[in-house]
């Protein structure tokens, strides 16, 4: 027996922080379209002063797009729900579409909310997207005989049920836990039609032809299989991470800028997995990409770090361990090359910048080795400090450097602060724990809190 609508609402609404308001993200899909009606219901009953923007964003990918885009308003607007079509605009990639539709549709929800004072997205995603995009990821580890080197089964916990992007908006999935089904029954009960993306049943594309493949015999016990195996790999996801951020907070510590030093502990750690995965976090934060250091790689230095000295590179940042720390700190090569520094940028992936209305002709660029030596000495070997400090972003205006990153001199209005790298655009709820030790030891913002006090959403799986 399917739940009351209110009931139902209630049940995934509750506990959620609408105090800013909620941006629904709104395709016209019977998911999207759902959602939209149980949070209008749920906000109309509880909190009628909140904010609701919905908003659609054209990615004028498909002839129909703009057509469906107005039918959302359309609906919208008989309701008295505020809504705003966004298009992505401007020339569309010829390689990794896909990824950059996504990262062109958060901005875009992002920058409607901010545009409204709102901290809160809230999109569609069910229970049936989750399997797919579990068993979509487990059939590329299975083809490469492994689960993928690089993320180390990270993925298989599939879609996190809150994602924090750019530092700033939290994007929260509630529908996680109920299956698609149950959405269209509540629409057909309401006499609410919906759009059906064609794009969904092309099976010349990796998720329609998954989604058959759900729908056929045996069907329902591969969609059982899929959920309980990313509930098993979201637990020890948060579980290793926790001992990720145990090791991090224990040994790791910032002498100086862009420097970061390990004590040499940590390579007598009896926990290696939980270590190697923080040695990921930091290689990837102190070098500025936005991966996790591949795993076999890490693991085999987290074993050589246990022999002895040694000087290595993973993931653009050096390794040296010597008899008094490990050190991190990015490699000189490949630094951007001095540019106009742009309000809101994130450099070299690892320090983001923001610029006052008095600030325009400013340079970006590395402080450099000649820069380095003049900075006063600290309390770790000096080349190692000169060499960190070399690759740090510094302004410069005329040829005159202003400052680095790690000086005083700036003005407040332009500071240039700390990203944690990894997640400095999408930081699953998963990695909540490790993200925020990283981001207290390097002097990054604190993360905001979530949009809700728990983030074990899914409850029971309900079927139709």
């Amino acid at each position: 027996m399917l739940d009351t609508e209110p009931d139902f609402s209630d049940r995934i609404f509750s506990d959620f922080d609408f105090s800013s308001g909620a941006v629904a993200a709104v395709s016209g899909g019977s998911d999207s379209t759902t959602l939209l009606f149980l949070l209008k219901d749920h906000l109309d009953r509880t909190q009628s002063a909140a904010k609701l923007l919905a908003v659609t964003i054209d990615h004028g990918l498909r002839p129909g797009s703009a057509a469906e885009a107005r039918a959302v308003a359309q609906l919208c607007a008989e309701r008295g729900i505020v809504h705003r079509t966004l298009t992505w605009s401007g020339r569309k990639p010829s390689t990794g579409l896909p990824a950059a539709a996504r990262e062109a549709r958060y901005r875009l929800l992002a920058e409607a909310a901010e545009a409204e004072g709102i901290r809160l997205i809230l999109t569609g995603h069910t229970a049936d997207d989750q399997a797919e995009t579990v068993l979509m990821r487990q059939a590329r580890d299975e083809g490469t005989g492994a689960e993928d080197a690089r993320d180390g089964g990270r993925g298989l916990a599939g879609m996190a049920p809150a994602t924090l992007y750019d530092w700033r908006v939290w994007i929260a999935r509630p529908l996680l836990g109920t299956r698609r089904a149950v959405l269209r029954e509540m629409l057909k009960r309401r006499g609410i039609g919906w759009i059906e993306d064609p794009t969904n049943v092309d099976l010349r594309f990796e998720r329609p032809r998954v989604r058959a493949s759900l729908a056929g015999d045996g069907g329902e016990r591969r969609f059982e299989a899929a959920i309980a195996r990313t509930r098993q790999a979201a637990a020890e996801r948060e579980a290793l991470g926790r001992r990720a951020a145990m090791q991090i907070g224990a040994f790791a510590s910032q002498p100086s800028p862009g420097l970061i030093r390990l004590d040499r502990a940590f390579a007598a750690s009896d926990d290696r997995e939980g270590a190697t995965y923080a040695l990921r976090m930091l290689l990837a934060t102190v070098g500025g990409v936005s991966f996790l250091a591949d795993e076999a790689r890490s693991r085999a230095l987290f074993e050589r770090l246990r022999s002895g000295p040694l000087c290595a590179t993973l993931s653009r940042t050096v390794v040296d361990a010597r008899r008094t720390g490990i050190f991190l700190y990015r490699e000189a090569r490949n630094l951007p090359a001095a540019a106009p520094a742009v309000d809101g940028m994130l450099w070299d992936g690892r320090r983001r910048i923001t610029l006052s209305d008095r600030s325009g002709g400013l340079v970006i660029a590395p402080f450099g080795s000649r820069a380095a030596k003049r900075v006063a000495e600290g309390g770790v070997p000096a080349n190692l400090r000169r060499m960190a400090l070399a690759a740090e972003p510094a302004l410069w205006r005329g040829g005159e450097c202003l400052d680095f990153a790690g000086g005083d001199a700036l003005p407040p209005p332009i500071p240039i602060v700390p990203a944690v790298a990894p997640f400095a655009r999408f930081l699953p709820s998963f990695d909540l724990k490790p993200a925020a030790v990283v981001a207290a030891l390097i002097g990054a913002p604190p993360l905001p809190p979530l949009p809700f006090p728990s983030h074990d959403r899914g409850g029971a799986w309900a079927k139709a």
